[in-house]
Order: structure tokens, then sequence, then C-alpha cells
């Protein structure tokens, strides 16, 4: 651009310039200008990056941190200044520009800034839409990683109370199991009880019959006996006859009732034996049932114990509630060793009791389970929304920088073909056409 122009549009931005300042530049007067220019497109001003400069000092371990206020700020505003000559399309702008500026490569790039703000004043409302959705966009970001973090911080604390209560939770399953074998090797020994009392009664059964059998002999006998007396005659000869005849059947009766006699004496002592051993049995049955009531009566008071632990453990976790539900705690303790003591009166009741107590702790323990597990998809779903978030505002952003390169290029073809239709116009007019 020739240097009235340039001199002319930094007026209306309200900047003096002169003709010597652009024959001849000056490190303070290219900074001043170059700042202006960038205010006028991105509202930065070097009093706007004081505070951002004041963060970077403070969060600095140096002793003396102002050594390096004046170099941070410069090296920020040559960032910025960079990035404005860059959508400006000057790609070698660098600090040799700023502190050893050179004249005609500074008219050149205040030529391109001047273009690129006239440019950027004629899209203004494009422009202005773009700051807020990128403004609305970062405040979201914002927000969502302050989420994030909320949510991660939750995250950790539910790990480290869960890996807290782990080695509890442990050491109830090893004792869970210890009593689980103890109560399956009991009741193998109750099942070979049960099994040898089935076996005797059995036997009892068959000694039983046995003995209807004999009762039944002894009967048929003694039937025949008395139908040979009724068959006896009153004839001498024959009465000697059966006399003799009888004698011999009376000495074969004998020897039977002898027989049934020892046979009886055997019985009598098999049923007293059976009647001994199915005592032996019915006081085996009452031992049995004895040890049955005592193992009930020691898993009501072992799974009592486990949940008074639980609970115990759980209102640790509710520190809101820890003052309050200390007391109860310890009156729980001091009921259960009396329960421990009264155990074979109330067996049945506290078995029901504890049956109650797994199932609500187990419900809770399901209920901070599936709490878990939402926690962890809202967590997943807060992440992956911010990765949705981060892609978006970068897709925005490299389809505003190529919409912005389109808008640079159509306006830089638009220049040259201007200039070309105005050397074609002076051509056909025979005029001639000074740079200036």
């Amino acid at each position: 651009m020739p240097i009235a122009e340039i001199m002319a549009a930094l007026s209306e931005w309200g900047l003096s310039v002169s003709n010597e300042q652009l024959v001849r530049p000056s490190s303070d007067f290219v900074v001043g200008v170059y700042h202006a220019c960038l205010e006028q497109v991105t509202s930065l001003s070097p009093s706007a990056l004081h505070n951002p400069v004041q963060n970077i000092l403070m969060s600095m371990d140096d002793a003396n941190p102002d050594l390096y206020a004046s170099s941070i700020s410069q090296n920020i505003m040559l960032y910025h200044l960079t990035r404005f000559a860059n959508a400006a399309r000057i790609m070698d702008f660098s600090a040799k520009d700023l502190y050893t500026p050179e004249p005609e490569r500074t008219r050149f790039i205040l030529s391109a800034f001047i273009n690129f703000v006239k440019f950027a004043e004629q899209c203004g409302p494009f422009i202005s839409s773009l700051r807020d959705k990128s403004t609305a966009l970062v405040e979201e970001r914002v927000q969502v990683a302050q989420g994030l973090s909320e949510m991660q911080h939750k995250l950790a604390v539910l790990k480290a109370q869960r890996q807290k209560d782990e080695p509890k939770c442990e050491s109830l399953r090893q004792e869970n199991a210890a009593i689980t074998a103890h109560l399956m090797a009991t009741k193998e020994v109750h099942q070979s009880v049960v099994k040898d009392i089935e076996n005797l009664k059995v036997e009892k059964a068959s000694l039983i019959a046995r003995k209807e059998a004999l009762n039944s002999e002894t009967a048929t006998a003694m039937d025949s006996i008395s139908r040979t007396r009724s068959r006896i005659v009153q004839s001498p000869e024959r009465i000697k006859r059966n006399i003799s005849v009888m004698g011999a059947t009376a000495i074969e009766d004998k020897r039977s009732v002898a027989i049934h006699e020892a046979k009886a004496r055997d019985l009598q002592a098999k049923i007293s034996a059976l009647s001994n051993i199915e005592k032996d049995v019915r006081s085996c049955v009452e031992q049995l049932q004895t040890i049955e009531k005592e193992v009930l009566a020691l898993e009501g008071s072992q799974k009592e114990l486990a949940d008074l632990r639980d609970s115990l453990d759980y209102k640790k976790i509710e520190r809101s509630e820890l003052q309050m539900k200390k007391e109860r705690v310890i009156k729980q303790l001091g009921n259960a060793q009396e329960k421990l003591e009264r155990a074979q009166r109330h067996a049945e009741e506290k078995r029901i009791a504890s049956q109650q107590t797994i199932t609500r702790l187990q419900r809770e323990y399901e209920e901070m389970v599936v709490e878990r597990q939402d926690n962890d998809k809202l967590v997943e779903e807060l992440r992956a929304e911010a990765d949705e978030i981060e892609t978006k505002m970068s897709e925005h952003l490299k389809k505003s920088e190529i919409e912005l390169n389109e808008l640079l290029t159509e306006y830089w073809k638009l220049r040259h073909e201007t200039e070309v239709y105005m050397e074609t116009l002076a051509n056909k007019l025979n005029m001639s056409v000074s740079s200036e």
C-alpha cells in the first residue's frame, strides 16, 4: 500500500503516524502500531494480558519473579502477533520485525494488517458470532472439566473406601467358609447316625415279626394238644395205647415246648436287647437334636455377631451419624453377649432376626453396587461428552479457519482482478497508473 493510504487507514483508528516514522520505523513505533492492529481485530491489549502474566509469575518457584515479567509479556504478545500475521498471510513474521524493523518490510506488514483489519470489519457479524460460540464452548468445556474432576474425586473416594473394606470382607468370607465346612461335617455325622437308626428300626421290625410268628406257632401247638385230649377213648387197651402214644407225643411236645421256650427266651433276650438299642437310639436322637439346636444357636450367634460387625463398619462409613450410632453399636454388642448366653432358649428367634439382617445388608450392598455402577456409567458418559465437545470444538475451529482462508483467498483474488482491471482500463484509456 502507498504510505498515504497507510497513514489514512491508521488515522481512522486514532493513530497519528508521520511519513518519517514509516520511512525510518523504530521498534517502539512498530510495536505500538502492531498492537493497535491486533486490538482492532482481537480486542487484545497489553493491559488485558497483565493478569495472565501475573498468574504465570505467581506460579513460578523463583525468588525474583519480577525479572521475567517483561520477557514473558513480550513473548505472549509476540505469540498473538505471530498468529495475527499468519491469519493475514504473513508466514515469516518473527521478533526481528518488532525490534529491528525495515522500512519496506514494515510497510508490507502494515499493508497486510490493514487489509486484514478492514476485511474483519466487513465480516463483523460473522466474527462476533464465531467469538460468542467459541466463548460458549470454552465455558461449557470448563464446566464439563469441573464436573469430570468432581466425578473423578468421588470415584477415587469410592475406590479407596472399597479397598479399605476389602480386608474385612475377605476375613468374613474366610470365617463363613470355616463355618460352612463345620456345618457340612456335622451334617455328615448326623446323616450317618440317621442311617444307623434306620437300620436298627428295620432289624427291630424283623425281630417283632419273628416274635409274632413264634406266638402263632405256640397257639397252634396248644390247639393241637386240646384236639388230642378230645380224642382220648375210655377203652383200657386203647387207653394204654393212647397213653403210650400220648407219652411219646408228650415227650415230643415237651421237646418242642422246650425248644419253643428256648426260642422264646432267645427272643425275649433279643427283645430286651432291642429295647436297650431303642433306648440308646432315642438317647442318640435326643443328643442329635440337642446338637442340632446348639449348632443352630451357634450359627445364629455367629451370624448375629457378623451382622453386628457389618453394621459397625457401615456406621463407621456414615460419618455424619457416627456419634449417634456409636452408642447403639456398644449397646448391640452388650446385647449380643447376653444373647450368646441365652442362645439355647432363643435360637429360632435369633435365626429369624439374623436372616432378616443378612437380607437387609445384602440389599444395601446391592444398592451400593448399583450406585457405584451408575457413578461409573455417569463418569464414562461425562468423559465421552467432554471428548465429543473437544472434537466438535476442533472441527468447528478447523471449519472456521478454512472459511476464513477461503474468504482471504477470495479477497486477494478479487483484489488482483481489480488491479488487472484497472491496468487494462488504464491501457485502454492511455492513462499512466502510479503504484503510489
